[in-house]
């Protein structure tokens, strides 16, 4: 790794088409310098986005020239403030070519808070509630309203090395919806986990037998373009932040109007309300997105929203995808190859070790030259010193996590019953149980500004460890 120059004649030889991303290098230096300044290698864009200088410049223009009140009102500051707002609902729309007839944007705190909505409203009783194992933890969370309704809750297994759901199962799964009743599938279109992307085609299947479908799109629309024209969704959760880094504590639920219709809120906030009594102990909810957001929006930062999408759209998601194609190829081709002297393989991949079918999100293990785990929390202090920004842990998808660590239902079962663990368990609680195996992994995700320098970086740390 140390002689750069052969390393990126042999990349592009392997890559031929990432000098067709050139614009994102000159977008770097323009937008992003921070990041070389700081000689920063930032490889953690499934946690988050980074923000360019001109989104920020463009946002604080805008705050500085106007004045914006509460939009609840019909003032010249309320109405500026509402206007703002609408159009940058429409836009968010128009980003994902939904068609606003068939379509709404409701703006959320982030994709949990979207996902919070459903879960809490969605008419379970009676009903089902089918995911994969292959889940965010604020999509596993939906199942807690589930069960409390009385509604049937299962899971899809992912199975290793891949960490894809057998495709013959899929339909078994899906037959099992209660005629009659409400049934939700929910699944994600990038798993934050592995970096699978789960095939788009399930939507329709699971619409023709019987399910509404909640894509979890957080962790895919950073680099994969999503087109509502073209697949149907009924609830699509979203941050914005993963996208383009900022405004943070701003994100979406796109949902169907048809689907939204099944939704009934477990209780009414200001702003969610034509009119509420106190002594008549009525009140009617307002029509469309605004019967879902609580309280005042965050009218100052979501126009912010349109600049961020307004930036993705003038670099174009085919640079972005193809960009971090090629990157993530790299990654994995290196990552895979290298062993210790004595032949014990440096990393375990979990997941695809090829670039079909997965997004930039590569999560490993790393391995000691007589086979043993290297501790993940070990690896990240060593990458800090190297002013390298991973992420470990289980990112939140417990289900990905037990599969690919080999954490079985009996020692969950054996550690959630203990009966010091009936109201409380630690992480170090949590590896005590599982007796040795790893309680973690290790994610590197390449992004839309990663350049070939950020993954030799990396590689070469990796490099470092081998004995």
């Amino acid at each position: 790794m140390s002689n750069t120059q052969p390393d990126l004649i042999r990349f592009l030889k392997a890559y031929p088409s990432y000098p067709s991303t050139e614009a994102l290098d000159h977008l770097r230096k323009s937008d992003y310098a921070r990041i070389d300044l700081a000689e920063h290698v930032y490889l953690d864009y499934t946690g988050g986005g980074l923000y360019s200088d001109s989104q920020i410049r463009k946002h604080h223009q805008m705050l500085s020239q106007y004045v914006f009140g509460n939009p609840h009102s019909s003032n010249p500051t309320s109405i500026a403030a509402t206007e703002l707002v609408e159009h940058a609902r429409e836009y968010v729309l128009k980003f994902f070519n939904a068609d606003p007839e068939e379509y709404l944007c409701i703006f959320t705190p982030n994709a949990s808070g979207a996902l919070k909505l459903v879960g809490e409203s969605y008419p379970f009783p009676g009903g089902h509630y089918l995911l994969t194992f292959d889940n965010h933890n604020s999509v596993n969370g939906i199942r807690e309203f589930a069960s409390a309704r009385g509604a049937e809750v299962t899971y899809i297994p992912v199975a290793l090395p891949n960490m894809r759901v057998d495709a013959s199962q899929l339909d078994e799964y899906l037959s099992r919806a209660k005629p009659g009743n409400h049934n939700l599938f929910a699944y994600p279109a990038q798993s934050n986990f592995s970096g699978v992307q789960h095939p788009l085609g399930w939507i329709d299947r699971a619409h023709k037998a019987g399910w509404d479908v909640l894509l979890d799109a957080a962790a895919f629309v950073p680099t994969s373009q999503l087109d509502l024209s073209k697949v149907k969704p009924d609830f699509v959760p979203i941050s914005f932040y993963k996208i383009f880094g900022y405004p943070t504590g701003l994100g979406a639920l796109i949902a169907r109007k048809e689907a939204l219709g099944k939704l009934h809120r477990p209780w009414f906030a200001g702003g969610t309300i034509t009119v509420a009594s106190v002594q008549g102990e009525k009140y009617y909810l307002a029509d469309g997105a605004a019967a879902f957001e609580d309280g005042t929006v965050d009218y100052l930062n979501i126009p912010a929203i349109e600049i961020g999408l307004k930036h993705i759209e003038a670099v174009g998601y085919d640079v972005i995808h193809e960009r971090v194609r090629c990157l993530t190829g790299w990654l994995l081709d290196h990552l895979t190859l290298m062993k210790h002297t004595t032949g014990e393989p440096l990393v375990r991949v979990y997941g695809p070790t090829k670039t079909e079918g997965r997004g930039g999100a590569v999560t490993v293990n790393f391995y000691n030259k007589d086979g043993q785990i290297i501790d993940h929390r070990d690896i990240e202090a060593a990458a800090n010193r190297d002013n390298i920004s991973l992420r470990t842990g289980c990112f939140c998808n417990p289900g990905a996590g037990e599969i690919a660590l080999g954490i079985s239902r009996v020692e969950l079962d054996v550690c959630f019953t203990q009966p010091e663990h009936e109201d409380r368990l630690t992480v170090d609680d949590f590896r005590q149980c599982i007796d040795g195996k790893a309680s973690g992994a290790v994610r590197a995700s390449v992004g839309m500004v990663t350049n070939f320098n950020d993954v030799q970086a990396f590689l070469k740390f990796a490099r470092g460890l081998l004995r």
